[in-house]
């Protein structure tokens, strides 16, 4: 009997009213995440990615669609039950000093989660929880007292790791977690995350749009394009053999260090990214397609498996007729 994967989310979609029409943010999103797994979502700014991981928070209302956890439809419980249910599910935002209350210490910020989410942890417990997670993630005691305009980006980004491993959740969406702060700074970050989710058997969702990054992470990887899932591949399938148009631009714009290698083939995107409103049926990519055929058009192209483990929406390079 085959084991239920930790996270399923099918068909999801947000869409959100505008004057000239729906905006198709997120439209019709499957995949799965197995426990202790990372599945990497990537895209160019505006696809869907980060409005994705809001929507399995809860922190923006779906339009239709599921989202399982342990076999639980997430997005159909109550305030109540959503409570509950948050001591497993956190998230990592982007912006560091964003996400951080100025008027509140670094223990304050840590605290929060543990007195809404814990009521039954006295006073002295959660400070020494506080301790616990400062010492998890690499955040010095004396900084216990620190605001975040006193902090680097780096340690303001260990609070927000501290302050959401601090209910132990099971799966974190980390939404750009890095993206914003220096490269040096990065690799401590991820270097962090992923000790941590060896140490506590943790899920990521981890979205981003540096393919380096994501790469050095994931065990799977998913693309995105317009709001939806254009191709999902284990990590080196992927890199080693990009099948989307999109996908393989993508890839070929990673900057290479050796110079041997500068004259590789690239793969180049002309043409502007279409309006997310009320999209015509149809590959959404096809405008800047150099592959684009008359069956590109016209009618919506399925997700589907062109090899184990991997899912294309392609009429040219997939085996839709």
């Amino acid at each position: 009997m085959m084991n239920t994967p930790m996270i399923e989310v099918k068909n999801l979609k947000k869409y959100f009213r505008t004057p000239r029409g729906n905006l198709y943010a997120v439209d019709d999103v499957s995949f799965t995440i197995e426990r202790g797994m990372t599945l990497g979502v990537v895209g160019e700014s505006g696809c869907g990615k980060s409005t994705l991981g809001r929507v399995l928070l809860r922190l923006l209302p779906h339009t239709s669609g599921q989202f399982l956890f342990d076999g639980t439809d997430v997005l159909q419980l109550d305030i109540e039950e959503m409570k509950e249910l948050r001591k497993k599910i956190q998230i990592i935002f982007q912006d560091p000093y964003g996400s951080l209350n100025p008027r509140f210490t670094t223990s304050q910020s840590i605290e929060e989660p543990l007195e809404i989410l814990m009521p039954e942890l006295d006073a002295n417990q959660r400070n020494a929880r506080i301790m616990e997670l400062m010492d998890t993630v690499g955040l010095a005691s004396r900084f216990v007292n620190a605001y975040p305009h006193e902090l680097d980006g780096g340690r303001r980004q260990r609070i927000g790791v501290a302050r959401a491993l601090a209910v132990n959740p099971e799966f974190i969406v980390c939404d750009e977690p890095v993206s914003a702060l220096d490269v040096s700074i990065q690799a401590q970050i991820l270097n962090l995350v992923m000790d941590l989710q060896e140490k506590m058997n943790l899920s990521y969702m981890f979205i981003t749009h540096d393919l380096s990054v994501v790469k050095h992470i994931s065990d799977e990887i998913l693309v995105m394009y317009l709001g939806q899932c254009i191709e999902k591949a284990p990590t080196e399938k992927l890199f080693s053999k990009p099948m989307h148009p999109y996908t393989q631009a993508l890839i070929s714009s990673i900057p290479l260090p050796d110079p041997r290698k500068q004259n590789r083939e690239r793969h180049i995107i002309m043409g502007e990214v279409k309006s997310p409103i009320e999209p015509q049926p149809g590959c959404r990519f096809a405008p800047r397609c150099p592959h684009k055929i008359d069956k590109c058009v016209g009618k919506n192209i399925p997700l589907l498996e062109v090899e184990q483990d991997h899912l294309l929406s392609c009429v040219v390079f997939g085996r839709e007729e």
